[in-house]
């Protein structure tokens, strides 16, 4: 298992023992996978902290482990937390928080970068959470990601979708994608990926099948993103994501979050829990604020050409 401490590597740094560290107070964060969306959250969420007066070597302990994209890892992870017993867990995707909270109901937990924290049975009630959990959610506007895929390929009949049917939050996302779609006169084509190394011909079963490629926020996929990008880009099919991330690594396009805030609004609200608040009494935020990111060449790259429209309508063009 992959071990990251940070508070550990600040000490070395410092040349002191971890016995030197002043630690007031304890907040360990795990992650289903790295990847750069998930990568920047946990930044925010390390920034967000400090912003509020915790600062890591200084009155804060900081642990980090990865599951590395497996369940199985996810959940001895969960346990170890358990024993640890921190102040505050931080999970930082579906899996990873659905495991702490199987696996340390008595820790205080705050989840993000969580689509559906009701169907993954986080939470029973968004503004009444109760219990030790409560968190931010980051449900996709499904509806405008339709919208983006008829502006950008004006011609498309058929969008295929690639997610792991094993992620609650993903099973979501392409349940709301048919409704939209239908609604905005596209078919859905599905290609299932339970593992990374299962992207690949996950994309490639779609060439000839859909006018264009959607992926929404699935940890498996994004992990794996550049092996779309490649089928993509041999066979002209536009790919266009749903994490803003992905398009500085060759998708077209993204309406989303940008991670590191909601990392930085996770913060704040673990700071309100150490600060003495209750958990259960915090209703679960959204994130609000929505961006759009384009990469012209990888448009070129896909067959299609953004309109002057759509780039003045971008936060950031990646060049």
């Amino acid at each position: 298992m992959k071990v990251k401490s940070i508070l550990a590597a600040s000490a070395v740094a410092l040349g002191l023992s971890m016995s030197a560290v002043a630690a007031d107070k304890h907040v360990a964060i795990t992650q289903i996978v790295e990847h750069p969306a998930l990568d920047a959250c946990r930044k925010g969420v390390q920034d967000g902290l400090a912003a509020a007066g915790y600062k890591v070597g200084e009155n804060l302990q900081w642990s980090y482990e990865s599951a590395q994209g497996n369940p199985a890892t996810a959940a001895q992870v969960a346990k170890k937390f358990a024993g640890d017993a921190p102040d505050v867990i931080v999970a930082i995707s579906t899996p990873s928080a659905q495991t702490v909270a199987a696996s340390a109901r008595h820790i205080p937990l705050v989840f993000t970068a969580v689509t559906d924290p009701l169907g993954a049975k986080l939470v029973k009630d968004l503004n009444k959470p109760g219990k030790l959990i409560t968190g931010i959610t980051d449900l996709s506007p499904i509806d405008k990601h339709v919208g983006l895929v008829k502006q950008i390929v004006p011609t498309a009949k058929t969008l295929g979708v690639i997610y792991n049917p094993g992620e609650a939050n993903s099973v979501t996302l392409v349940s709301m994608l048919h409704t939209e779609a239908q609604a905005q006169g596209l078919a859905v084509v599905e290609a299932a990926a339970t593992k990374s190394a299962d992207v690949l011909a996950a994309a490639r079963s779609l060439v000839g099948k859909a006018d264009a490629i959607y992926v929404p926020l699935d940890n498996t996929v994004v992990s794996a993103l550049e092996a779309v990008i490649k089928v993509a880009e041999q066979n002209d099919l536009p790919l266009i994501s749903g994490d803003t991330d992905s398009v500085g690594r060759g998708s077209i396009a993204a309406l989303g979050f940008n991670y590191y805030d909601v990392g930085v609004q996770t913060g704040e609200m673990v700071a309100r829990i150490l600060n003495g608040e209750k958990p259960g009494d915090i209703s679960v935020e959204r994130v609000q604020t929505l961006e759009l990111y384009l990469n012209p060449g990888a448009a070129e790259r896909m067959g299609v050409k953004l309109s002057d429209e759509l780039i003045g309508n971008a936060k950031e063009i990646i060049k």
